[in-house]
């Protein structure tokens, strides 16, 4: 999904509004809003974009589905469930990392790891370990494209 066409779209409804008024300032004025606007238009399409998936993945049996950001451009994408299982004899934990956090995001990340059922530390490292590890190629059977109606 390419976001930006959507900030573009709302820009031109800006700018139609604006031209009713036939006044050269408004219609500047309008293209002045627009473009100081799309920062938060795309970071407001991008929530809701977090929403819908949140909303999704509710409805799925297994899995879920996350937002990516690719290229700037989010795409809803589904993630099948990852087992809870201990890391095979290969892959102990040996290293450690410390990290300073908000209390608001320690607050969430515990959410998050009791909705799972696991640990903090396991939740770290399943979500770390999916966000690094390289991605099979799209093959379109589980991507999900297009736009609702309300």
């Amino acid at each position: 999904m390419q976001i930006d066409g959507y900030v573009q779209l709302i820009r031109d409804d800006l700018d139609r509004i604006a031209a009713v008024g036939g006044d050269e300032t408004m219609v500047r004025a309008a293209e002045l809003l627009g473009f100081a606007l799309e920062p938060a238009l795309a970071r407001r399409l991008q929530e809701a974009l977090s929403e819908a998936a949140l909303d999704l993945s509710g409805q799925l049996p297994e899995g879920g589905v996350e937002v990516r950001i690719v290229g700037g451009d989010p795409e809803l994408v589904y993630v099948a469930a990852q087992s809870t299982a201990e890391p095979a004899a290969d892959e102990a934990f040996d290293a450690r990392i410390t990290l300073r956090l908000s209390e608001r995001l320690k607050s969430l990340l515990d959410d998050a790891a009791t909705a799972a059922g696991v640990s903090v530390n396991s939740w770290l490292v399943q979500t770390l370990t999916r966000a690094v590890e390289p991605r099979p190629a799209a093959t379109g059977s589980h991507r999900l494209t297009g736009f609702g109606r309300a």
